[in-house]
């Protein structure tokens, strides 16, 4: 064996003992008559001595020449260590070497292998390998293993099955463009890889399988951002024979095991909000209740007066942020430049001071007395040493500006503590929006989404207010996961595909294999998909999800590593019958 124990495991136990080890070299310092060596692999660090007195001359003067990631294997004896390290779990004791191999040179690395690297993230995503090495992303991925360990024994123990199901599959219309994959042996025809396993697991419902899950790869040619890769993992799940209850019961039940399996934390409350409430509380359908500012509707209090810009806005909305009433005028303006940047679009913003002694202080004075401002402050819940911000427009364009102000605010603020979670279901989705661009309606989720059976008869009158049997899992503001009950019918799956604008060839061409399907005893299903990468970076405190994955890509869609995507040769694209412009 190259080793009979890991770099993290000796202790003063072990004293007197002969040990074989194996790693990389973290460092080395040579004092001239003694060397030590911190040898390092994925478990911990040892220390090693070479001492000039006591090691043989061959093997002292080997070590003199390794450097940094070089790969070792030495024999020796566990001694106590004189200098001893209360930071490490080896810092009892170190090992005499009596035997030293070089098993592999290294270079010197392009950046050092330390949890506190001076390597750029440009140049350690070339180097992925040797990021791997240091603790914070070795530590992500063995984070991510134990979240995905408790999973499958959660689901497992619930009798639920895992299922492999296919990625070369056809393209179908599911919100995002497919990756596709074109075909040798089928000449002009491509594959898609799939952006869900959503008809698979609907198909495996009507096969009988009951509780299928399955850890799966999707894939969607998407823009990219810090929680977004081309390539993600879904714990994708689905059940036959239940209502909405039993599915938000059992994911809520796995949520609470990971939380208290991974975090130690006991969550109890649930809370379930409908969209219609979460746009209108907190301007966004993935609410963070882990902190107040929930919106204040003024229409009724803020117009009708002299102030034409709200006079001539459809919403007139507002925040409390407890204890900043003492902001400078050079911060608020700084706040104002802030939403008016590109990315927040809006005009301007009002404020006001709610000062200790009980009167208000506003940038619109001139328009509205104490009295007037006593009641935004009852309706946006303000009290003495908050400050209330207040923005105008648009409806649906003026909650998501307000929206991205909350959350920014609460960053700033310090009140996102990732050690707090927060969970919650959002339900009754609508199951339709329409699409100014294409001038008709469009799956919210997805075409096998079912609508709430009490508003069916308002699928031919007024589709846009048809509700989804649709529901999702929030954490901290993080969409983690979602899904609905399923159509099971044929006659039901066509008229949704009617109002999505499919004519019938069109639906039959798409997914007439599962129409098809749906003649042969569907049973009534429904399921749930979480995404594993977000869920394992916010379990494990971070805002992004790139060091809990082994190989991402970049921001744009590139494995700088290995150069991907690239060019293929002249014949390979002949085998493929394709041509490039």
């Amino acid at each position: 064996m190259y080793r009979s124990h890991n770099c993290g495991e000796l202790n003063d136990s072990h004293i007197n003992t002969e040990v074989t080890l194996a790693g990389w070299v973290q460092k080395s310092r040579d004092k001239g008559f003694m060397n030590w060596i911190d040898l390092r692999d994925r478990y911990g660090i040892t220390q090693l001595i070479f001492d000039e007195g006591r090691s043989d001359k061959s093997v002292f003067e080997l070590a003199k020449t390794l450097g940094r990631e070089f790969v070792i294997q030495v024999k020796g004896t566990v001694i106590e260590r004189e200098a001893k390290n209360k930071n490490i779990a080896t810092g009892e004791i170190e090992i005499l070497v009596t035997q030293l191999t070089i098993l592999n040179a290294s270079l010197t690395p392009p950046f050092t292998i330390e949890d506190e690297t001076d390597g750029g993230e440009d140049i350690r995503m070339k180097y992925r390998y040797l990021d791997i090495r240091r603790n914070p992303v070795k530590n992500s991925l063995m984070f991510r293993h134990k979240v995905a360990m408790e999973v499958r024994k959660y689901l497992s123990d619930l009798d639920f099955c895992e299922v492999e199901t296919p990625y070369l599959i056809k393209s179908t219309p599911e919100g995002a463009r497919d990756f596709v994959v074109p075909s040798r042996m089928n000449e002009g025809q491509f594959y898609a890889l799939p952006q869900s396993p959503q008809t698979f697991k609907q198909l495996l419902m009507v096969g009988g399988m009951d509780k299928y899950f399955q850890i799966v790869k999707c894939f969607r040619d998407e823009d990219l951002r810090a929680d977004r890769q081309p390539e993600f993992t879904q714990i994708d799940c689905e059940m036959a024979f239940v209502e909405q209850e039993d599915i938000l019961n059992v994911f809520e039940g796995l949520t609470r095991h990971l939380l208290k399996e991974i975090k130690g934390v006991e969550v109890e409350k649930f809370p379930r909000i409908t969209y219609e409430y979460a746009m209108k509380t907190y301007g966004n359908d993935k609410p963070d209740i882990r902190f107040g500012m929930e919106f204040g509707e003024l229409n009724e209090v803020a117009q009708h007066k002299e102030f034409s810009v709200f006079n001539a806005a459809e919403l007139v909305v507002g925040i409390a942020v407890p204890g900043v009433g003492n902001y400078t005028r050079k911060e608020i303006d700084g706040l104002i430049d802030w939403v008016k940047r590109p990315q927040v679009g809006a005009s301007g913003m009002v404020y006001v001071k709610c000062n200790e002694d009980g009167s208000y202080k506003s940038s619109v004075d001139k328009f509205y007395d104490q009295d007037d401002l006593t009641e935004w402050a009852k309706i946006t819940g303000a009290k003495a040493g908050d400050m209330i911000f207040v923005l105008s427009g648009p409806a649906d364009k003026t909650r998501g500006q307000l929206s991205a102000l909350r959350m920014e605010l609460a960053t700033r603020l310090g009140l996102r503590n990732p050690a707090e979670f927060a969970p919650l279901w959002v339900v009754d989705f609508p199951l339709l929006e329409f699409d100014e661009e294409s001038g008709r309606y469009h799956a919210m989720h997805h075409p096998f989404t079912s609508p709430k059976p009490e508003d069916m008869h308002l699928l031919e009158t007024n589709p846009g207010k048809v509700r989804a049997n649709a529901y999702d899992m929030v954490l901290n503001g993080n969409e983690i996961g979602g899904g609905s009950i399923r159509i099971h019918d044929k006659a039901t799956q066509q008229l949704m595909f009617k109002y999505l604008g499919f004519t019938e060839d069109e639906a039959k061409v798409q997914f007439g294999f599962l129409m098809d399907a749906f003649q042969f005893g569907a049973p009534p299903h429904g399921g749930l998909a979480f995404g594993l990468d977000r869920l394992v970076a916010i379990l494990g405190g971070q805002e992004t999800i790139r060091d809990f994955i082994a190989f991402p890509k970049n921001n744009s869609g590139r494995d700088v590593m290995i150069d991907a995507p690239s060019a293929i040769d002249d014949l390979q694209l002949k085998e493929l019958h394709i041509k490039l412009a």
